[in-house]
């Protein structure tokens, strides 16, 4: 089974990194973005069968590890 998970910023923390792109496409001509939230997609290759098992093990590494869950929120798609 694979995995996917995307992991974003929680609404209201300042995303540094996405005000930086928006800033870099203004300078670039594209001038009608007005805001930018980077995030980061995290593909997992799992040896699991059981969907339901392999979607919870996915969730408690995102809680441990793959997300830093105080300012971060995440998905969880199974395939």
């Amino acid at each position: 089974m694979k995995a996917t998970v995307h992991v974003m910023l929680k609404d209201g923390v300042l995303d540094p990194q996405g005000e930086a792109v928006r800033h870099a496409l203004g300078t670039l001509g594209f001038d009608g973005v007005q805001a930018v939230r980077q995030g980061k997609v995290i593909e997992l290759d799992l040896a699991a069968t059981d969907k339901a098992a392999a979607e919870a093990e996915v969730r408690a590494m995102c809680d441990k590890l793959l997300a830093n869950t105080v300012i971060e929120k995440f998905t969880v798609s199974i395939a």
